[in-house]
């Protein structure tokens, strides 16, 4: 049962990849579709990021009345359902309006589900599931670039990837039971699923030392990631020169990145400890962003996606698994929910603002922006260690 119920969370996290870098690989063919200008993007990124923010802060207290297993259920259900109203939207505001539920669905499951595994799973655990992540992310522009590619509309890139959400929401209903198991067994460390104690409020979150800093590190590297997850196709068309199929293929190697990344994570966390993986995950970063610097044609430029997505790889992950012992496995889902939800503020804020500069500036400046927030991440999370010790 323990390993049936590892393998329905391994396709969880699937889901929870799939439609994430959908939005930028099809909106250099969407947003002259919809006759928008190309930073409207980012009030699509916005709202999505919006609803997770909300849902996210929720988490703690959902978790704790309904389980872990009901709130990723009903969460992926809600996303789907987002997912096939995007696939036969035809207009910006419907867009918009399809928007208000993904986010909300994706905020819980994520939350929910990331301080189960770092409550339940050891640190090589987390970096596999989210390799899990990756793969879902990295099919996601595959599919879009075959609809486009196929002469088929965006519209039907989404509907792809709906149908598989609804696939995969199925399969969870159906493993309900063996979550109830294994919350009534009980486990190492104390979960919310069977806590007895009250959420904790946003106010005394914020007052735990520590947890600024670590929500700043979180706003950066999702600012970081989605930044480049939803403008690096638009980039390498408009600053490149690549064709829009070809671009969005190309976008892939940013999310096949950290799908090997994490792969490979999950082995070197056996021989280093969680704060090691971050340092070693920003400075691939680093090093991936400098790539995009240099004037050696796109070679480089898709040599530094990859990097970036090898960077990204064992940050995420790394500073999840590691709040337990940060902050106390009592307040983990807590924290982990506030980490969340500043992650999305990040998400929501961060890449609408590089659309700004896309728009009225030049999509060339797109490396210099990522390198601005990759400098706050590890100054934030230099500071958190700090006061955590």
């Amino acid at each position: 049962m323990f390993q049936l119920l590892l393998a329905i969370i391994y396709l969880a996290f699937i889901s929870l990849g799939l439609p994430d870098a959908l939005l930028g690989s099809a909106w250099p063919t969407m947003y002259q579709e919809l006759s928008v200008p190309v930073s409207f993007a980012g009030g699509i990124s916005m709202i999505i990021a919006a609803g997770t923010i909300i849902s996210s802060l929720q988490s703690d207290r959902l978790t704790r009345r309904f389980g872990t297993g009901k709130v990723t259920a009903f969460s992926v259900l809600m996303t789907a359902a987002a997912l096939f109203g995007f696939s036969v939207s035809h207009s910006y505001v419907a867009l918009c309006l399809w928007a208000i539920p993904y986010g909300l669905g994706a905020g819980s499951v994520d939350a929910s589900l990331n301080n189960y595994v770092a409550l339940h799973y050891e640190s090589r655990h987390m970096s596999w599931l989210h390799c899990m992540w990756g793969v879902g992310a990295s099919l996601g522009p595959y599919v879009m670039g075959y609809a486009l590619s196929e002469g088929q509309s965006w519209n039907m890139g989404y509907r792809y990837i709906a149908v598989l959400q609804i696939v995969l929401t199925v399969l969870l209903f159906f493993s309900l039971p063996l979550w109830n198991k294994k919350q009534e067994s009980g486990t190492a460390k104390a979960a919310p699923d069977s806590c007895s104690s009250t959420p904790l409020s946003l106010g005394k979150i914020i007052h735990i030392p520590g947890a600024k800093e670590v929500m700043v590190a979180f706003f950066c590297y999702c600012a970081l990631k989605q930044t480049t997850s939803l403008w690096a196709s638009s980039y390498l068309v408009l600053r490149r020169g690549l064709s829009e199929d070809a671009a969005a293929g190309f976008a892939s190697l940013f999310f096949a990145g950290i799908t090997a990344g994490r792969a490979l994570s999950g082995f070197l966390t056996l021989k280093f400890n969680d704060t090691q993986m971050i340092r070693l995950g920003q400075s691939g970063i680093l090093l991936g962003i400098l790539l995009l610097l240099l004037p050696f044609g796109n070679g480089s430029a898709f040599a530094g996606l990859v990097l970036i997505g090898l960077g990204c790889a064992p940050v995420y992950p790394s500073i999840i698994h590691s709040t337990p012992k940060n902050f106390g496995a009592e307040k983990s889902q807590a924290m982990i929910g506030v980490q969340m939800a500043s992650a999305y503020v990040g998400t929501c804020l961060m890449p609408p603002v590089f659309g700004v500069i896309a728009n009225h500036i030049s999509t060339a400046l797109l490396p210099l922006y990522l390198l601005l927030i990759l400098v706050l991440m590890i100054f934030a999370h230099e500071k958190m260690l700090k006061k955590v010790k």
